[in-house]
């Protein structure tokens, strides 16, 4: 029996990790608008930022791997947000729209 797990994947409803429940799992109602926006870094490079994306952790996951595909481009899942490298927001809010997900761009 797992107390403890620092683990952002493991699932406490079927106890592994990855989550092999969360294909069964019906998406959760999005309470409030995805917020999308462009970061730019210290030397000058930026990353598209997903934030308030109400979805367990291996979901977030999957969408990630689709639109690194999608988009020819590297990414990852970064205290619960994602980050994709480049500038994308026109195609990620399309991508997230038609997946039925609220967007709000935020900034430029």
């Amino acid at each position: 029996m797992l107390v403890y797990s620092t683990d952002p994947n493991h699932c406490t409803a079927c106890g592994r990790s990855p989550c092999v429940c969360a294909d069964r799992q019906k998406r959760p109602k999005q309470p409030e608008p995805v917020r999308l926006s462009f970061v730019t870094g210290a030397k000058g490079s930026g990353v598209t930022r997903i934030e308030r994306l109400v979805l367990h952790p291996t979901l977030k996951e999957q969408l990630l791997a689709r639109l690194k595909r999608r988009l020819g481009c590297g990414g990852t899942v970064r205290e619960g947000s994602l980050e994709l490298q480049g500038d994308h927001r026109d195609l990620v809010e399309a991508e997230l729209r038609k997946e039925g997900f609220p967007v709000r761009r935020i900034g430029g």
